[in-house]
């Protein structure tokens, strides 16, 4: 495996640090799967995730691909912060290219050990990003309302769970988590027709700045 990878230019490692930005506010000490085989790198966090991929909960996993350079192998597991840490001193560099360290790493997290449908993927319309967006801000307020300040821990997971997997009006197959992280995450423009498509019990929405994927919802808001 390769211990780097070079973004194609300086667009791209800014549109990569903007990625993570928000998904790091998302979920603080989130990590990011890395995975590079050929020139395209392939970037998975998962802002919602189940503590273990047996309990049932809740896994929405964001992905954004950006053009490489040059062809690089690469396959690790590692915190979004010391990855926005390369990128930040490879822009602030002024270097001739845009070769990133892939930081050293032996973390693990359940949802980086699903795997998603590559192919068999059946286009089912599109859902405008207003509707996205308010279905977002109602999951957030209703967190909010229901979740106590002094709650935490196992409960708090439940309840968010609960909230991020149920399916919408809309579509009971698509959790509200997934219209979240594709919000979170910046993957919409205002007014913009999302992409849905299903494939073996999975959803995904597709935009073109990134795809949301998770299983599918198990019951309806």
């Amino acid at each position: 495996m390769n211990k780097d990878f070079v973004l194609l230019d300086e667009q791209s490692t800014k549109d990569m640090q903007s990625y993570l930005v928000r998904a790091k506010r998302l979920d603080p000490d989130g990590l990011v799967r890395l995975r590079a085989f050929g020139n395209v790198l392939a970037a998975y966090v998962a802002p919602i995730f189940s503590g273990s991929i047996l309990d049932g909960g809740p896994t929405v996993i964001g992905l954004r691909t950006s053009e490489l350079a040059a062809d690089a192998e690469v396959d690790t597991l590692v915190p979004i912060a010391a990855v926005l840490d390369r990128l930040a001193k490879v822009l602030e560099s002024g270097a001739p290219d845009f070769r990133i360290e892939v930081p050293e790493s032996s973390q693990r997290a359940s949802w980086a050990g699903i795997s998603p449908p590559r192919s068999g993927w059946v286009a089912d319309g599109v859902i405008n990003e207003t509707e996205l967006t308010e279905i977002a801000r109602a999951g957030i307020q209703e967190v909010a309302d229901t979740l106590p300040a002094s709650v935490g821990g196992p409960i708090a997971a439940r309840i968010r769970g609960e909230i991020w997997g149920r399916g919408i009006q809309r579509d009971v197959r698509i959790p509200t988590g997934a219209a979240f992280v594709a919000a979170g995450l910046g993957f919409m423009v205002e007014n913009e027709d999302v992409g849905v498509y299903f494939a073996d019990k999975w959803v995904r929405l597709s935009s073109d700045f990134g795809h949301v994927i998770a299983r599918e919802a198990s019951a309806v808001i």
